[in-house]
Parts: C-alpha cells; structure tokens; sequence
C-alpha cells in the first residue's frame, strides 16, 4: 500500500472501500480454491477439465463480481448524498468500486479455481492452495487491482 501512499492522500475515499475490495476478493478465491480441491478429492474433477473449470469461473466471477459492483456504486451513490468525502466526482468513485469488485472477484474466482489444477498438474497436493494462501495472495493483488483501476479512472480528477 505504501507504493499507492500518494493516490491514497489524493483520494481518501478509496480507503473506504479497501475491505469491501480486500474481502470480496480473498472471499472468492478462498470459496474457488475450497470447492475445486473438493472435486479434485472425490473425482467430480479431473486435470484434463480445467478449461470447463475457467469457463464456469469466468462466468461466476463476473456474476458475483457485477452484483458485488453494482451494490458498490449504489452504496457510492447514496453516500454521496450524505457525505462530503465522496466530493462531486462521485459517479468516478462509484465507477471505479464497480469496476474494481468486478475485476478482484474474478481473479480471486480464476485463481482460487486454477491453483489447486497446476498445483496438482505438477505434483503436489492441490490442499497446499488452501483458502488461507489464497486468500492472502488474491488480497494483496486485489489491493493492485483496486488502485490501478481508480488511477485509470480518477486520474486527472482525484489523483
């Protein structure tokens, strides 16, 4: 986070919704990772049906994602009536939370749902991608998701 210290003290408001972001995120990944390592257990999955399995992750991801960013605009939105915080760039706020859920949850569902797959490929136990490390490791580059996308969205307003 200290390599966004500048965005952070431009846009204070973009802290607000780092846990949304951060939770959201490692939340997907951790319920991917667990589901995938399951039918890997018990035979529902195998290798040979990990494009199936990004396929189905995309579309979940970009489900639960779309839903997750739509409640964030309007959360956006609502507080924006309410708050100075939000400033009158506010639709550019709400953009960038709904843009930003969308594309962390659909990591965190891609990498949650492929690890455990190219853990196993190369021979170690896909239980080694357990919901912890995926959950830290979608946590900490949804934080670069989330920044990058509101540079490229609030960049020459807020930041």
């Amino acid at each position: 986070m200290a390599f966004f210290e500048k965005d952070i003290a431009s846009a204070a408001v973009l802290v607000v919704f780092l846990p949304l972001i951060i939770a959201s995120g490692g939340n997907s990944g951790s319920q991917a990772a667990t589901l995938i390592i399951r039918a890997l257990a018990v035979g529902e999955v195998k290798l040979s049906d990990w494009l199936r399995v990004f396929r189905r992750e995309v579309f979940n991801g970009l489900a639960i994602g779309t839903t997750l960013g739509l409640i964030g605009l309007a959360v956006v939105a609502i507080g924006a009536q309410f708050s100075p915080i939000f400033t009158e760039h506010w639709p550019l706020v709400a953009l960038t939370v709904c843009v930003a859920l969308i594309g962390v949850v659909l990591w965190g569902s891609l990498v949650g749902s492929m690890l455990p797959l190219l853990l196993s490929r190369i021979g170690l136990d896909p239980a080694s991608s357990s919901a912890p490390f995926v959950s830290t490791f979608v946590d900490v580059t949804g934080i670069i998701i989330y920044f990058n996308v509101a540079s490229l969205i609030l960049g020459g307003t807020l930041l």
